[in-house]
């Protein structure tokens, strides 16, 4: 048997300088996401968590970048999973409250320019890494 599939999604957000809106949670540098609620859209569930996760309150969905799939043990179910995770380009204006999510662990948020982007990368995941080089590659 295969292992259960979750399926999530985030948003890799732009403001108007292009710098690209970074969570940082776990000792890890991300990008916001979580998982799909129960009669939601994937589209829908991205602006959702974008939000939740960092406050803004003015998100506006953009094309979707890639699809990205890690395993992880589940603690709630108590077993390996894929969380299978969709991945959109927003934008959102720099002048916004950022307010991190503490109940998810969030400790930062902060926009980053391209100048600071490869030392956030560089203590990242590889599927944040994959997500930022979509939008390098694709626009």
């Amino acid at each position: 048997m295969g292992l259960k599939i979750i399926k999530a999604a985030g948003g890799l957000v732009l403001n108007e300088k292009q710098e690209i809106l970074m969570i940082f949670r776990r000792g890890k540098w991300d990008l916001p996401k979580g998982k799909l609620d129960e009669g939601e859209t994937i589209e829908t569930c991205a602006v959702r968590e974008v939000m939740e996760e960092t406050g803004l309150s003015d998100v506006t969905l953009g094309p979707l970048l890639t699809v990205t799939h890690h395993t992880y043990f589940d603690p709630w179910i108590k077993e390996e999973v894929i969380k299978e995770t969709y991945w959109y380009q927003m934008q959102a204006t720099v002048d916004q409250t950022l307010i991190p999510q503490t109940s998810e662990d969030i400790e930062v948020i902060e926009w980053v320019s391209s100048a600071t982007l490869s030392d956030k990368l560089a203590d990242s995941y590889d599927t944040i890494v994959e997500v930022v080089g979509k939008l390098t590659v694709d626009n």
